[in-house]
């Protein structure tokens, strides 16, 4: 065992040693206090450890999801929405062919095929489909599914880590209210002593 991990090793030991044995000057609320942060820290490591599966889940998620699009061209019978119209949600009614070679018409929105926005009737242009033939979404790009991903993960952890601080925070002000009741209990004994002294 080199230098380095022996010097570590002493200090754990030390560390466990100092919060496990009776000292005079520790008071019971101070070894609650210091309970309640070891709970609160491993509540934290299991909160990293959930939102780093939860990003994991999110990114296989979008990545399975955008697996099963197929990108496709659909003719526009109608002119699409113009550009600067008031409605947020422009449609126009186009003809595609399916993965399997069908013709199907419908309906594409601006979410769905954002490039019907100003198009001309029987425009050309491009959708993507799902595994039954209807248009959906474009696919988002490598990037945005990382950030994403890191996006739920962080959410996670930001609130976890908010709700334990206070938790914590409550915590303490319960503990110092008890510290302060046990204190003035003391002074009351200890403080008549003092004033008759001369």
């Amino acid at each position: 065992m080199n230098v380095e991990a022996r010097g570590a090793t002493r200090r754990m030991c030390r560390l466990v040693r100092w919060l496990a044995r009776r000292n005079a000057l520790r008071r019971p609320v101070d070894r609650i206090e210091g309970a309640v942060l070891v709970a609160l820290s491993a509540a934290f490591l299991v909160a990293v450890a959930v939102a780093s599966i939860l990003g994991a889940h999110t990114y296989q998620s979008q990545r399975a999801a955008s697996a099963g699009l197929r990108p496709a061209v659909a003719m526009l019978i109608q002119a699409g929405p113009f550009y600067g119209s008031l409605a947020h949600l422009g449609q126009a009614e186009a003809r595609w062919r399916d993965p399997w070679g069908g013709e199907q018409a419908g309906v594409l929105t601006t979410v769905t095929t954002p490039g019907i926005t100003g198009a001309a009737q029987g425009a050309r242009i491009p959708v993507w489909l799902d595994r039954s033939g209807q248009p959906v979404a474009p696919p988002g790009g490598q990037i945005a599914m990382i950030v994403n991903a890191l996006a739920a993960g962080a959410a996670v952890v930001g609130g976890a880590g908010i709700a334990l601080l206070i938790s914590y925070g409550l915590c303490r002000l319960a503990l110092d209210r008890r510290r302060l009741a046990v204190w003035e209990s003391a002074w009351s004994l200890t403080g008549p002593r003092w004033t008759t002294r001369r």
